[in-house]
């Protein structure tokens, strides 16, 4: 292989690299109402069954007592604080993948045909359990 091949190959990898983590990053963090609020968005599933929809968002590390919901009119809003990992006697942080901070999730859904009827969190994940109403003739 030559030297200019492998510049190139190297070089093509380190832009991959790049590409990757500027993707990350918009997934995780958007700006807030202000320059200095930052907040990430945590993953969601949407799953639909015969009778209900049920919203599943990954928040590691957040107890239930602290998450909020805000029912709307098109739209159900998960949101709470991730606390920083706690670093004892001199600890060192050495990687950080897990978003910490103030989160926010809107959740655009139809909500005048669904009604909220469950909520649970466990092993790191809310689940959100939606009835589907029936139509009035």
């Amino acid at each position: 292989m030559r030297s200019r091949d492998l510049r190139s190959l190297m070089w093509g990898e380190a832009l991959s690299l790049l590409e990757q983590a500027d993707r990350l990053q918009r997934q995780f963090f958007r700006v807030g109402p202000s320059a200095a609020a930052r907040t990430w968005e945590p993953p969601v599933d949407l799953i639909e069954s015969g009778d209900a929809l049920r919203a599943h968002v990954a928040l590691p590390g957040v107890g239930a007592e602290s998450v909020a919901i805000g029912i709307e009119q098109d739209a159900v809003t998960v949101s709470a604080l991730r606390a920083f990992p706690a670093c004892e006697g001199g600890a060192r942080i050495h990687r950080l993948e897990i978003p910490y901070g103030r989160f926010e999730r809107r959740i655009a859904l139809p909500m005048h045909a669904l009604e909220l009827t469950g909520r649970t969190l466990a092993n790191g994940v809310l689940t959100l359990t939606f009835a589907k109403r029936k139509e009035s003739a």
